[in-house]
């Protein structure tokens, strides 16, 4: 058994361009489902957050429109309800990747309020890469990427072939208009190479030991691709 470490965000809100402040989170089944699939294949989940802060659902994530009805959000809900992981998150900024099998990053819009100017999150990132473990970020988790951006103004995640959530899904969720900056623009100016496929279709990107999902329905098939890696 192995350990996986998951690093969320430790947001209750995603600041807008006007000033406003829009509850978020972390997204439901975006830890969900990687949580089942990684636990089920034996392994344990720690969850990290920055300060060790109890972190925050996005109550949107429980909708049942966004869960193909009642039964899947119910479903979710249960499953958060019974991750004691969640309830006992290590700091953040006390971690050693050299401890963990694989990191993971789930989304929600939370990471674009802390985890994209946190620099703690930025240094495992950069060890996570280097160690040649898994490192699986799905939806707007790669906005911690933004983090990794050394004095020169370069990432070791330059040039890495990866996905996240798009303009075009942005746009679909009514946020795109709203948002202080784009995740798509900000991943292209970091100088990945940025792919996208269908809006809310599951999209899984492999470049390395860089596993990227572009939504919430990625999140799955991105843990499954992560759990052959780890053999």
């Amino acid at each position: 058994m192995a350990k996986i470490l998951f690093v969320l965000t430790g947001a209750d809100h995603w600041t807008l361009a006007d000033g406003t402040r829009h509850p978020t989170g972390f997204w439901g089944e975006e830890v969900t489902a990687p949580y089942e699939a990684f636990t089920g294949a034996g392994h344990e989940v720690v969850v990290a957050t920055p300060g060790g802060v109890l972190p925050t659902l996005d109550p949107a994530s429980l909708a049942p429109e966004v869960n193909g009805g009642q039964e899947g959000a119910d479903a979710v809900a249960a499953t958060l309800q019974s991750m004691d992981p969640l309830r006992r998150p290590v700091k953040l900024e006390q971690v050693d990747v050299a401890g963990y099998a694989a990191v993971f990053y789930p989304g929600g819009h939370g990471p674009m309020e802390d985890l994209a100017t946190n620099e703690d999150s930025g240094r495992l990132l950069t060890d996570a890469l280097a160690s040649g473990r898994p490192l699986g970020i799905v939806c707007h988790g790669p906005a911690a990427l933004l983090a990794t951006r050394g004095p020169d103004g370069t990432s070791p995640f330059a040039g890495y072939r990866l996905t996240a959530f798009s303009n075009a899904e942005e746009a679909q969720a009514g946020f795109a208009d709203k948002a202080p900056w784009l995740l798509q623009d900000r991943l292209v100016e970091l100088g990945t190479d940025f792919r996208e496929g269908e809006p809310w279709a599951p999209y899984v990107l492999t470049d390395r030991n860089l596993f990227t999902g572009q939504n919430p329905a990625s999140s799955g098939p991105l843990a499954a691709e992560m759990i052959k890696a780890l053999g």
